[in-house]
């Protein structure tokens, strides 16, 4: 487990937000854009950002190579007036344009000056919005935190939002799309910015109201049968497994001895995402179970290994081949963590860098925020401190700009290459046919 990460030892005081506290500070008192700058007429008439599709579409990437950093943050400046324009989808493709900035810059210093009014938004469009702009505010909102780091603004972001993403998770009636973001969001946010104890047993035990309703009933002899709400159920508890990677010994028992021995019936059900997630969540916990007690024994390990073998070889014709073919890769490796305490080691590579991940705690820890800032996510282990520092990295690798040249690829390059990459098939192709076309001429 990442020893800063721990609930146990004294809490992650490293990272960006730690770091300028006290710069924070001077931008608490700044206030949301006044009705003169930032009215919906102006913005709705602003002709430089009249399509912010397109920006959420190429992200920063195109500044990178033909612009400057003060392009980009022009830029953002006119994303972040469009989120409180009157058309929903102007405000949705605004908040996606500025997600995909995030993930794919280190942007503090701007985004520490305008936290507030980024609050502000994304308060506001997870209050009145629809399920698309309430999903692109959620996600918005978990690379705020990223971006921020553990500290006391994305504490006060977490503040602000935490009620909300509370009660739109907990709504029925609310879209299923909404509620799974939300989800993933609130674990996030609890994860990077909580230092109160109770507020994560709380936002657990939030999550785990929902997932435990894929529970087995014990009524029911068939297989758990998936429903519309299955995937708000694997967000919840794919969240859920993250944060108890970062409680205290006595709480991971405890956690440990209610859900360990209810899990295994999620195996059952017939969706495979749903399979994975809790094989997964099981490795995690006999992990975590092996490492608080050397003694730990499971009762009913036969049972367990069963199932887990049964899914590791499933040949089923009624399952789609890929489902299949990704179900056995992951339980032969939930296999050999429950049976054998062994976990197959796998090299993440970025830049000059590497990274082992040789843990199930690891793993899931790596696989949420890949999932969050998705091709951003070599570029944030190789300069966000908050990443560096959950996954002990050290501080970031200072590269001069001749050596950043020499790792970068232009589009044009890429074209290039492509190119020549298809014109190699299309020849080998091609005399492949002629070959064939000798031989059935000679027979």
């Amino acid at each position: 487990m990442p020893k800063n990460k721990k609930r146990n030892t004294p809490h992650r005081g490293g990272g960006a937000g730690a770091a300028a506290a006290a710069a924070g500070g001077q931008h608490r008192n700044v206030q949301p854009f006044s009705d003169e700058d930032a009215s919906i007429e102006t913005m709705s008439h602003c002709s430089g950002f009249s399509d912010p599709a397109s920006f959420a579409e190429d992200g920063p990437e195109v500044l990178d190579e033909e612009g400057t950093q003060e392009d980009l943050e022009y830029k953002l400046k006119g994303l972040i007036d469009l989120t409180f324009d009157k058309s929903a989808k102007t405000r949705q493709a605004a908040l996606e344009g500025i997600k995909n900035a995030m993930a794919s810059k280190i942007l503090y210093e701007f985004i520490l000056e305008r936290r507030i009014t980024l609050t502000d938004s994304i308060e506001r469009c997870l209050k009145k919005g629809k399920s698309d702009e309430q999903r692109a505010a959620a996600g918005l909102a978990c690379i705020l935190c990223v971006q921020l780091g553990p500290g006391i603004e994305s504490e006060e972001v977490l503040k602000t939002l935490g009620p909300i993403l509370r009660k739109i998770i907990c709504d029925g009636t609310a879209s299923i799309q909404a509620r799974q973001a939300c989800a993933t969001c609130f674990g996030v946010c609890c994860f990077i910015a909580t230092d109160d104890i109770t507020e994560l047993y709380s936002t657990m035990e939030c999550l785990e109201n929902i997932f435990t309703k894929s529970y087995h009933k014990e009524k029911d002899t068939n297989g758990i049968c998936s429903t519309p709400n299955t995937v708000l159920h694997i967000s919840s508890l794919l969240v859920w497994t993250l944060l108890l990677t970062i409680c205290p010994v006595n709480e991971v028992k405890k956690k440990i001895e209610m859900h360990l021995h209810k899990l295994p019936s999620l195996l059952s059900c017939d969706d495979v995402n749903m399979r994975i997630a809790a094989g997964e969540a099981l490795a995690l916990l006999f992990e975590l179970a092996r490492e608080t007690d050397n003694d730990f024994y499971y009762e009913d390990m036969e049972s367990l290994t069963q199932k887990l073998r049964a899914l590791a070889t499933d040949g089923n014709k009624h399952r789609a081949k890929v489902d299949k073919r990704k179900q056995r890769s992951v339980f032969r490796d939930v296999l050999r963590a429950v049976e054998e305490r062994d976990f197959p080691t796998e090299t993440v590579k970025f830049g000059p860098e590497r990274m082992y991940i040789d843990s199930w705690v690891k793993k899931q820890t790596y696989d949420t925020f890949k999932e969050i800032l998705g091709t951003g996510m070599q570029y944030h282990l190789q300069s966000n401190e908050f990443l560096r520092n959950v996954f002990e990295l050290g501080p970031p690798v200072m590269l001069d700009a001749a050596t950043l040249k020499t790792m970068k690829i232009s589009r044009f390059e890429r074209h290039l290459y492509n190119s020549a990459a298809f014109k190699a098939r299309t020849k080998a192709r091609s005399k492949c046919r002629d070959k064939r076309a000798d031989v059935g001429e000679f027979f």
